[in-house]
C-alpha cells in the first residue's frame, strides 16, 4: 500500500509568455528564470494571485492568468513564508538556481484557474 505525500496548494500569477513556456513543459514545470529574475515567487493565496494577474499582468502584457499547482509540503519547508505587504500578501521566494529542484517536487499538473484580458 502506498501513501500519498502531503501537498501544499500554491498559485502563480503569470503573463502570456510565461504561460506558453509552461504549456511547452507539458504543464509540469516552471521555465528557467531570466537573468533579471533571480527569484521565482509562487504565492500562498488565490486572492493575491488574482490581484497581481488582473492589475499588473493585464496592464503590462495584455493578459493575466492565475495558475494553481501542488508541491510536496515537506519540500516547501526549506522556503520560509515571506510577507510582501499586508497580512495576506504571502509568497515563497525560490532562488532561480533551485527552480529545477522545485519543479521536481510539483505533484500533478499546473492548472489555469483564472484569465483576465
Amino acid at each position: 500500500m502506498t501513501s500519498r505525500q502531503a501537498t501544499t496548494t500554491l498559485w502563480r500569477p503569470t503573463g502570456p509568455k510565461e504561460l506558453e513556456l509552461v504549456r511547452e513543459l507539458n504543464w509540469r514545470a516552471w521555465p528557467p528564470r531570466l537573468p533579471e529574475q533571480p527569484i521565482f515567487y509562487p504565492v500562498l493565496n488565490e486572492d493575491y494571485a488574482v490581484r497581481i494577474a488582473r492589475d499588473w499582468n493585464v496592464k503590462h502584457d495584455g493578459a493575466g492568468f492565475v495558475t494553481r499547482f501542488e508541491v510536496e509540503s515537506e519540500f516547501l519547508r526549506r522556503y520560509p513564508v515571506q510577507q510582501a505587504g499586508g497580512r495576506t500578501i504571502l509568497e515563497l521566494w525560490v532562488p532561480a538556481e533551485e527552480l529545477d529542484d522545485f519543479n521536481a517536487h510539483i505533484v500533478g499538473e499546473i492548472q489555469v484557474v483564472h484569465e483576465f484580458r
